[in-house]
C-alpha cells in the first residue's frame, strides 16, 4: 500500500500534538488569559455587584470562551473553560497520521466493544470529539475509515459528532467542498 499524506483542512488552526483539548486542566490554563468581570442582566444585586463572568481566552490560537448566566463565578469558571474546549475541539486539528493512527488511552478506556458512550456535557467529550475530527479530516471525511481506525461503528463515529452542532456543520461543508454527500442529521 502506497503512503498517502494526512488531508489538511485549510480553515482549520493546524498544531503539533497534543489537542489542547484533551490537555489537564492545570496545563490548558497555563496557555490562556483568565478575566472576570460583571455584566448586567437577570440575576439580582448579587449579578450586578460581584465579578461573576468570565471569559477564557487560548493565546496560542486566540480562541476564547465565557460564560455569564451563573451566579457563582467559579461555576462560570467551569463552563467557560468546557465552553473553551469545545470551541478548541471543533477549531483545532493536530496533525496524525492517515491510516497509522493509534486511538488514545482516554479513547480506549471509553470505548466498549464498537460503541463509545459519552454524554456531551461530560468533561471527556471535547477530547473524544477533537480526536474523531483529527482521524476524520485526516482521512478526506472518511467516516467509514475513521470509524475502522478508532474502533468504533460509523453510525458512533457520526453520533459523536453529531451531538456538537459546529462540528457537524464543519464536517458536512468538508464532505461537501470535495464532492461526498452530508451526514444525516
Amino acid at each position: 500500500m502506497a503512503y498517502r499524506p494526512p488531508f489538511i483542512d485549510e480553515r482549520a488552526i493546524t498544531i503539533e500534538g497534543p489537542h489542547p483539548a484533551g490537555l489537564e486542566e492545570t496545563a490548558l490554563l497555563a496557555q490562556c488569559d483568565i478575566d472576570t468581570g460583571r455584566v448586567s442582566g437577570p440575576g439580582g444585586q448579587h449579578r450586578n455587584r460581584v465579578d461573576t463572568a468570565v471569559w477564557v481566552k487560548h493565546r496560542p490560537t486566540e480562541i476564547e470562551a465565557h460564560a455569564t448566566e451563573r451566579r457563582s463565578q467559579l461555576q462560570n469558571r467551569h463552563v467557560a473553560i468546557f465552553r473553551l474546549r469545545l470551541k478548541l475541539a471543533c477549531k483545532v486539528r493536530t496533525v496524525t497520521s492517515r491510516d497509522g493512527h493509534r486511538p488514545s488511552a482516554l479513547w480506549v478506556k471509553r470505548r466498549q466493544g464498537e460503541k463509545l458512550p459519552v454524554n456531551p456535557e461530560h468533561e471527556d467529550y471535547p477530547a473524544l470529539l477533537a480526536e474523531a475530527l483529527d482521524v476524520v479530516i485526516a482521512r478526506r471525511y472518511d467516516i467509514a475509515g475513521a470509524a475502522g481506525i478508532l474502533g468504533i461503528t460509523m453510525s458512533q463515529l457520526t453520533r459523536l459528532i453529531r451531538h456538537e452542532r459546529h462540528a457537524f456543520a464543519r464536517i458536512n461543508e468538508g464532505r461537501e467542498a470535495i464532492g461526498l454527500s452530508r451526514l444525516r442529521s
